[in-house]
């Protein structure tokens, strides 16, 4: 019984694993709005049916495929950070910053489904948000990191009063960093992705050629807001 169980596990593993692979080409197609189970199941030569077996409902299936597209930049992320050295925090901002882009450039559709247009009718779920947080919760560390280390200079602008509980919310993935340093980094960081939601979305077109370079530029000037030790 237990040789069935897990073959029957590894079975539902794959068709699920099939139907997130199809879902994803049918983004790149279609758009999040135009995800479609019945559709899936047709390319899979699967009765409609069946598939809800996997995915009860469309809203089940965008879940699960934000949860993958969330998981696969944190991944990401964390092991650029990873691969530098912990006491460069200049270096570590940077690299970080290029992973985003970089996945997101290789994965405009994925992208797109995590920090595009919201999806009409959907709300995501409390699931989303383990994996929504490992990107910046790699940018909490770092700055923790920072500012332990003395290599961080706090923003002699002052924020103004009534951010007190947004910074303790923040604080809970930056351990001990003050609000005039936790605030430079939410706004850099917001920048970064400002950056790329244009890259992605086409708004440098016929305005930015080089846009790694000008990435690399633009990130350098936000380490400077951060306050990260050159």
């Amino acid at each position: 019984m237990t040789a069935s169980r897990t073959a029957r596990e590894r079975v539902r593993a794959e068709l699920t694993r099939e139907i997130t692979d199809i879902a994803r080409r049918q983004l790149a197609t279609e758009g999040a709005g135009g995800l479609s189970l019945r559709a899936v199941a047709r390319e899979m030569g699967m009765v409609s049916s069946a598939i809800y077996r996997y995915f009860p409902s469309r809203d089940d299936l965008l879940t699960a495929l934000i949860i993958d597209g969330y998981n696969a930049l944190g991944e990401t992320v964390e092991r650029a950070d990873a691969g530098c050295p912990q006491d460069d925090f200049p270096r570590r901002w940077l690299t970080v910053c290029h992973a985003v882009r970089d996945w997101a450039v290789a994965h405009p559709h994925e992208y797109a489904l995590l920090y595009g247009s919201p999806v009409p009718g959907y709300q995501a779920p409390q699931d989303t948000v383990a994996a929504r947080v490992r990107d910046v919760t790699v940018l909490g560390r770092l700055l923790s990191d920072a500012w332990r280390a003395g290599a961080v200079r706090p923003s002699a602008t002052e924020p103004p009063e009534g951010l007190e509980s947004d910074a303790a919310t923040f604080r809970q993935l930056m351990p001990e960093v003050p609000d005039n340093v936790i605030w430079p980094a939410v706004v850099s960081w917001a920048a970064m992705y400002g950056w790329v939601n244009f890259e992605v979305f086409g708004q440098f077109n016929n305005t930015i050629e080089n846009r790694s370079a000008a990435f690399d530029h633009a990130m350098r000037l936000m380490a400077e807001t951060i306050g990260l030790a050159q």
